[in-house]
């Protein structure tokens, strides 16, 4: 009786182990069938405006200008995925110059291979080449997007990432239509010798646009342009998700449109608490998704950008121009001779700025991380610009001031030139033939790091010196990481936007002046709903702090998304180190990875 009983017992318990792995088999096909595979192919070939390319026709500002672009269309394709996705990219390189491919925003947990940046995930897709990038797109929801991450091509060579929830069901009210507004830059020169004419001369010409787009186009306030703006045909009394996109080079942007307001309601694929406000303010790299109801008297309306330029007259040139579009009522009656123009801000207006970057707060929901209050490792990263001895290549630079770099914690980042830096640490390359894991987590000297006299006190000068190196900071698996961004104002003060590729981050707080510890981790620090962003526009001669969880294997670079400040070294790297699961360890790399 015993001996049966006992076999019985093991007999239920065998079929309960067989119930147990079917109901886990069939959750995870019911959780595969929500889930797809986004398949697409980018090809990028140049592209001569002005002619037809797959019937597209396209001008700019009275010239025909020779872009690359991607299949042929400037924005390029917009990707619509649902969160739990598979995407894969062919990406097939037929235009002259090197090109990657970064998916800004995307986390690439076990995919760091993907992220794109040139020399810091990958080695470039060389001419006449291709690679396929894939990665999974889970625990995100909202607007990123996709930019070329190689030389300066992301001036042409971006477009929207759309990410739904996988329910279907965002918290706020299912609006009307999604719209994605792409803000860009436009040269009447190839964006490539641009930029080798600025390190030529040692930093000191000025890469100005010649226009500011929305959706690749100019807009009416334009020279030739009086056909080339994108048009929003709106339903009254509708409510429409705009999907908003800072793609410029390297401007900050007011957005508006006349007569009408917003309800933000997500940034960088976070969602935030609604936030209501008649302007938008939008660094390079970020994203904003604001609600707008038609609620107007049926007519037309500029939409309208323009430069926030925080540096004010006494800072670089910047783009003083602005670019429309048009926003009309259906069926609507009164057709103005020219839209309704939005009042808007002053190119220096920081006031503004502040507001809007600072109200932003966090959305709490069931499945929303709380911000770890432990923190395992912290750092004060002093960053700006500053100078270097010219490099022999650098023909056209002063040579008695030296050339234009910049830096954090004095340190001004170097590309690595044989290998990629993931590859490097994928193959344990971290004694200093590659890079070294030294990165300061202080700078050298602690200084007034806003204060004027910074450029004309002779006693200050030898601040202004960096030094040259490709040195990351090394974390475990895991760790908390909490890092002060201090702005400086050496050779000149502006508001700096800086991306984090491989995670998202709590900001915790930001103001002006020098950071002190005391004061605004007891008066500032938001532990309860901070926003959460990949990208921090941290405040004209002032501070901003940020938190995040290092749970992602893999080197991720931080830099300026002024496009201008990367070549100078405006960046670092944090190396994070594999855990101890399979979830938690870098893979090797894909068997078409590309070669340096």
């Amino acid at each position: 009786m015993d001996d049966q009983l006992i076999k019985g017992n093991k007999s239920i318990e065998a079929m309960s182990r067989q119930l147990t792995l079917v109901l886990v088999s069939l959750l995870c096909v019911a959780l595969a069938a929500d889930a797809a595979v986004v398949e697409r192919i980018f090809h990028v070939p140049i592209i001569l405006l002005f002619l037809i390319v797959k019937n597209l026709t396209i001008s700019r500002l009275c010239e025909r200008r020779v872009i690359t672009a991607v299949n042929g269309s400037l924005p390029g394709p917009t990707l619509k995925v649902s969160e739990g996705d598979t995407v894969v990219i062919h990406v097939i390189n037929d235009s002259p110059y090197n090109i990657t491919i970064h998916w800004h925003g995307i986390f690439q947990k076990r995919s760091a291979w993907a992220d794109g940046p040139n020399m810091i995930t990958q080695c470039p897709i060389v001419p006449g080449n291709k690679y396929v990038y894939k990665f999974n797109v889970t625990e995100q929801e909202g607007t990123l997007w996709w930019h070329a991450h190689a030389s300066s091509l992301r001036a042409t060579v971006y477009g929207a990432l759309v990410i739904r929830p996988r329910n279907a069901s965002y918290p706020f009210p299912k609006p009307y239509r999604e719209v994605p507004i792409l803000l860009g830059e436009w040269w009447n020169a190839n964006v490539v010798d641009v930029e080798t004419q600025a390190f030529l001369s040692g930093g000191s010409l000025s890469n100005v646009s010649d226009a500011f787009t929305i959706n690749g186009r100019p807009g009416h306030l334009y020279k030739c342009s009086k056909n080339h703006a994108y048009e929003l045909e709106v339903v009254a009394g509708e409510t429409y998700l705009l999907r908003i996109i800072n793609s410029a080079v390297n401007n900050q942007l007011f957005f508006k449109i006349a007569s009408h307001s917003f309800t933000v309601v997500a940034v960088d694929a976070s969602y935030t608490k609604p936030y209501d406000t008649d302007v938008v303010v939008i660094a390079p790299g970020q994203t904003v998704d604001a609600l707008m109801t038609a609620d107007a008297p049926p007519s037309s309306y500029y939409m309208a950008a323009r430069a926030y330029a925080s540096a004010g007259l006494d800072g670089p040139p910047f783009d003083n121009t602005t670019t429309t579009a048009i926003v009309r009522y259906a069926n609507s009656s009164n057709r103005p001779l020219r839209p309704s123009m939005p009042s808007m801000p002053a190119f220096d207006d920081t006031r503004t700025a502040h507001r809007f970057y600072t109200n932003l707060t966090g959305l709490l929901r069931p499945e929303t991380p709380a911000v770890p209050l432990h923190v395992d490792e912290r750092m004060f990263v002093a960053f700006g610009l500053g100078v270097s001895p010219c490099e022999p290549s650098q023909v056209m630079c002063n040579r008695s001031r030296g050339a234009i770099t910049a830096s954090m914690n004095n340190v001004s980042f170097q590309f690595p030139a044989s290998i990629s830096l993931l590859e490097a640490h994928y193959n344990g390359l971290d004694d200093g033939a590659v890079y070294t894991s030294d990165f300061p987590d202080n700078p050298p000297v602690m200084f007034d790091f806003t204060d004027a006299k910074l450029n004309t006190d002779p006693t200050l000068t030898a601040l202004l010196y960096t030094e040259k190196g490709t040195r990351v900071k090394k974390v475990k698996y895991g760790a908390t990481v909490e890092v002060v961004l201090q702005n400086t104002a050496m050779i000149g003060a502006e508001n700096h936007p800086l991306h984090l590729h491989g995670f998202n981050f709590f900001v915790l707080a930001q103001g002006f002046g020098n950071y002190n510890n005391a004061t605004a981790a007891r008066d500032s620090y938001n532990l309860v709903d901070p926003q959460v962003r990949n990208t921090i526009a941290v405040p004209l001669r002032g501070w901003a702090v940020i938190r995040f969880v290092a749970n992602n294997p893999g080197v991720w670079i931080m830099h300026c998304h002024l496009e201008q400040h990367l070549p100078l070294g405006l960046a670092m790297a944090f190396e994070v180190e594999d855990g101890t699961t399979p979830e938690s360890v870098l893979p090797p790399p894909p068997s078409d990875f590309p070669t340096c």
